[in-house]
This record gives C-alpha cells, structure tokens and sequence, in this order.
C-alpha cells in the first residue's frame, strides 16, 4: 500500500474513531433521558433492581447507539494507529458532559467548559502529530509482530504484574488505594486493544475474501479478547462500587491510554520512525487532553466562586475594587465644588462688605 492509501486509511480510521465518540456520548444521554421518563412514572429504578428500562424506547435507542459507537471504534483499530485511536476516546466524555448541560439541565460549570476546550485541543495536537504505525495487511504479518522478543517481554510483565495485584495487592489495599483495581483494568487492557487490532485485520481479510476462518490466530485473538475484556469489566466494576466515579475516570483514562500506546510502541514500532517535533506534539497533545478530563472531572461538583481563586487574585481583586472606589470617590469628589465654590466666593464677598462697612 502507498502513501495515499496509508493517509486514506489513516483519514477513515479517524473518522471512524470521532463517529465513535459521538455515537457512545449520545448513548449515554438516551439512557439516561429513558431512566429519568421511567422514573417520572413512578416505575421501579434500575437502581433498586427494577428492569421497566427494557421496554422504554429511548432506552433501546441509547443501547443501539453505544453498539454502534463500539463497532466504529472496534473498526478504527483496524485503519489507525492505537496511539491515535484510544486518546480520542475522551471526546466521547465531552459529548456526554456537553448534551448532558443541554438536554438533561446538568450544570456544567467553568472548570468543565475548561476542560472540554483543553480536551479539544489536546486531540486536535495528537491529530496533527499522530504516529504512523509499520504496515500489517495480514495475520502472518501480525503473527511476527506477536513474535518479537520485546512485545513478549511486555505481555509477560503485564500479566505478572496483573496476578500480583490481583492476588497480593488487591485483597490487602484494593479497598482503600483506587489504583489497585485500576491497573488491573489498564494493563489488561493494552493487551485487548492489541486483540482488537488483529481481530480488525482479520475482518478485512475476510471481507477481502482471504480464508480468515481457518487460521487458529484469529480465534486466539477472539478467545484472549473475551477474556481480557471479561477481567476489565471485572475489575473497573470493582473500582467504581468502592470508590468515587469522579475520580475513577480519570485515573482510569490516563493510566488505561499510557499502557495502550506503551503496548503499541512495542508491537507496531509506531515511534520508531518519528522526529522529535511530533514525538513532543503527541506527548503534549494527551497531557492536554489528560488535564481537561481531569478538570471536567474531579471539579464538575464544585460551584466556582471568587472565593476559590488564589490569595493573589483575591488580593488583586481586593486592589482593583479599591481602586475603582477610589475613582468613584476621586470623580464624584469633582462633580461636587461647582456649588459650593459659589457659596464660598459669597461668602467672602460678604464678609469684605462687613469689613468695609
């Protein structure tokens, strides 16, 4: 494949990845836009074990969106390099927190305006200086990839460190350190992601009509994603039961998108043939959209008032109305000795008269 077909492929995986986050941030209003109907009617909450949200519409419609939203981003593995693919994800929680402000009358409140505007950016940068992964067209090529001495030394760390945080660490601190739970979920997931890639390889053999169906690679990619997939849900379940959801996300995100694009350095040398300027430009792009879903997070209860602002800005504020009161007393001060300026000269002019007199 040439150039121009490595940039078209490029262009459809991004496209392929931005649907996506759309399609999974509208989800989450319809469900959340169903739930609220149900509620209104006095039907039993989901919360309290109530199912009445399987014949509510707007429900189903939110389901069907976020199907859709995971086939486009399953699709995009296939045609982007994973480094671009999994950090555009976060734009899915700013459509959610934008149609949230609009349709349900969440308050979105400065920090979260804040962080959507930073995790824009952030996106937009990444975009521009997004790796290019070496070229695999077919599972033997893929199965190469899986062979390098670096990517199983990889594997072997992550599933080492899993069983340990699992066995050791998470009976003992998964209950009070939210990072026990959530590496769990991360570095199982760089290796699911890396099963979602060849899986996506494979279908486009398969719709190339390449016998896909009788090479063993696939369905080991099928049988380790659905177990890779079952421990994430697993374990983030887990995360979110004990602790909050405001500081999950985050946590979640940053440590979840370091592990995949550790893990597709490794497998498809995606940073092998970059120059300095993107390396940079790809690194400043996810910290910027890591510090907006920071924001958009961690702050998005916390109503912003001039009391939150550092002591210097509250000095400076305090300054700077000072100073304006101190023109308005200066201006008004001038407005003043028009009349009084007459009384005085009459004054003195009659006090002259006296004397003369």
């Amino acid at each position: 494949m040439g150039p121009a077909g490595g940039r078209h492929g490029f262009y459809v995986g991004l496209g392929l990845a931005l649907a996506s986050s759309v399609f999974i941030g509208g989800s989450f209003i319809l469900k959340k836009k169903g739930l609220l109907r149900l509620c209104g009617r006095g039907r039993p909450r989901a919360g309290h074990g109530g199912h009445a949200y399987l014949r509510e519409w707007l429900w189903w419609a939110g389901l069907l969106c976020m199907g859709i939203g995971e086939a486009a981003n399953f699709a995009a593995y296939a045609f982007a390099p994973a480094t671009l693919v999994t950090p555009l994800g976060a734009l899915s929680v700013l459509v959610s927190a934008v149609l949230s402000s609009t349709f349900l009358n969440e308050q979105l409140n400065v920090h979260g305006k804040i962080g959507c505007v930073l995790s824009i950016l952030g996106s937009t940068v990444m975009v521009i200086h997004a790796p290019q992964e070496e070229e695999v067209s077919s599972l033997e090529s893929m199965a190469e990839k899986l062979k390098d001495p670096g990517f199983i030394v990889f594997a072997v760390c992550v599933l080492v460190s899993s069983l340990l945080l699992i066995f050791v660490a998470g009976p003992r601190y998964g209950r009070s350190n939210v990072l026990v739970y959530v590496l769990v979920c991360s570095a199982i997931g760089s290796l699911s992601v890396s099963c979602v890639k060849g899986l996506g390889i494979a279908l486009k053999e398969l719709f190339a009509g390449k016998p896909v169906l009788k090479e063993p690679l696939g369905w080991v990619l099928l049988v380790c994603l659905v177990i890779c997939i079952s421990v994430q849900i697993n374990y983030l379940n887990k995360a979110l039961d004990i602790f909050n959801t405001s500081v999950v996300t985050p946590i979640y995100y940053v440590l979840f998108t370091t592990s995949v694009m550790t893990c597709s350095a490794i497998l498809f040398k995606e940073w092998q043939h970059m120059v300095l300027d993107n390396i940079i430009g790809t690194i400043s792009g996810f910290l910027t959209i890591v510090s907006g879903i920071f924001l958009l997070h961690a702050f998005r209860d916390v109503p912003f008032s001039p009391d939150l602002l550092p002591l210097f800005l509250q000095q400076g504020r305090a300054d700077l109305r000072t100073a304006w009161r101190g023109e308005d007393r200066h201006q008004s001060c001038q407005h003043q000795p028009l009349l009084p300026s007459e009384d005085k000269s009459s004054q003195s002019t009659e006090e002259e008269e006296g004397e003369s007199v």
